[in-house]
């Protein structure tokens, strides 16, 4: 029993409250994604057909922001940014309950998204701030297993608020992120001097140039184009299953809502079973896996939209998840210089945000033409991804140029010395 008190305390602080953020975050999000759509047509009395419309001023604030001001913390550091973002996303949650139509939402939305830019790269700049890069890997797995359990407590508790007012549910999202926010201002510790500390400083850049690190970091760039290709396809999943479950009527909209909840779940109680066998692996060798995973998804939903074959495919579609998103952020940072890490993450969110806009308007269009079109074209999609991402992850993880072979021996080497 006394062991794992000394074992936190052996961990840093940073990170730790990081973890404790990106729950909070997760809670939130959980918490809104559910139930907006209920709220804005019965509260707020908004047309259905704007409801899309709103979704997309949230992630347009990611998109718009995020590439101007993402790597601020790179200029002002780690702590005030995610102190404010934090309090600035939660004040943006509370103050849905009190919006009222459809311009009033869009601008809150809005804000509140450009608040969001900022919050998730700079929390993962922090942890890369104070950890070892051998280290990396697990600790942006960690990141995924307390964002997920906030995902599962977040609808939890928005389906009994629900019972008294679903406009209460943003107080409660709203209320947990300032939580975050006034726990960030009490206890986290500036992190911007660590990374300094790894190659010492170096003149910064001035001007937009230097917050757009994928325009003039090829590496990058060809990196994220693979990223935003196969988070697009793998998001048909999650976009077109709640359409495709309902018109066959395999499952209501509540059971959807369980069938995400136990995705969340398997991630929840995998992710680092998953991330301790995927660490003397190859980068392709994980991709490779990821893909093919994914495709026994889109092959299980074009064969038949049975319940049996839903969840299949959600737990194929989180497997594949759990074996390329702690990838991402590592190789990302792996080519960050030092002084340009909250830069770097910050395009990395960007390519995740086009994932959350593009990827549900293209499978929907591709639903409305055919209902099993999404799965069927997907599964060229995913292969061609996987393998040009794992591809890209191994050569910025390893930009001398050493073979797949030796990347997974040199990992794996770096594990043991840091276990």
């Amino acid at each position: 029993m006394t062991l794992l008190p000394s074992f936190w305390r052996g961990l840093p602080r940073p990170a730790l409250l990081g973890l404790f953020l990106f729950f909070c975050a997760g809670f939130a999000d959980g918490a809104l994604v559910p139930f907006f759509p209920l709220w804005a047509s019965g509260e707020a009395k908004i047309p259905i057909g704007a409801i899309g419309l709103l979704f997309a001023c949230y992630a347009g604030g990611e998109l718009i922001a995020a590439p101007l001001i993402g790597g601020i913390a790179d200029r002002i550091g780690r702590r005030p940014v995610l102190i404010l973002s934090s309090l600035g996303v939660g004040c943006g949650f509370v103050a849905l309950f009190f919006a009222h139509g459809v311009a009033a939402t869009a601008a809150v939305l809005l804000l509140t998204g450009i608040c969001e830019s900022v919050l998730h790269p700079t929390i993962l700049t922090a942890i890369a701030d104070v950890t070892e890069p051998s280290a990396h890997p697990r600790w942006f797995g960690m990141a995924r297993v307390s964002s997920s359990a906030g995902q599962i407590l977040g609808p939890a508790c928005g389906a009994l608020l629900a019972l008294v007012s679903l406009g209460s549910v943003f107080l409660a999202g709203g209320g947990m992120l300032l939580f975050g926010g006034i726990v960030m201002l009490a206890a986290f510790a500036e992190t911007r001097g660590h990374a300094a500390a790894d190659h010492g400083e170096t003149e910064e850049e001035e001007g937009l140039s230097a917050l757009l690190p994928a325009f003039h970091d090829g590496r990058l760039a060809k990196l994220l184009a693979w990223v935003v290709l196969f988070e697009i396809s793998g998001n048909w999943i999650e976009a077109v299953i709640p359409l495709y479950a309902q018109d066959a009527g395999t499952l209501t909209p509540s059971g959807v809502g369980a069938l995400f909840a136990y995705a969340a779940a398997l991630t929840v109680g995998l992710q680092m079973l998953v991330s301790r066998f995927a660490e003397t692996r190859s980068a392709l060798w994980l991709a490779a896996g990821a893909g093919i995973s994914t495709i026994a998804a889109f092959a299980l939903l074009a064969t038949s939209p049975a319940i049996l074959s839903l969840v299949a495919a959600v737990s194929f579609c989180s497997v594949g998840q759990m074996l390329v998103g702690p990838l991402v952020p590592t190789a990302v940072n792996a080519l960050a210089p030092s002084p340009r890490r909250a830069s770097y993450m910050a395009a990395s969110s960007v390519a995740v945000d086009l994932k959350d806009s593009l990827g549900p308007s293209i499978g929907t269009a591709l639903y409305a033409l055919a209902p099993r079109l999404p799965w069927i074209a997907g599964i060229p999609l995913v292969a061609i991804a996987s393998l040009g991402l794992g591809a890209a992850i191994g050569r910025a993880r390893n930009p001398s140029g050493p073979t797949e072979d030796d990347a997974a021996s040199q990992l794996g080497s770096a594990v043991e010395n840091y276990r």
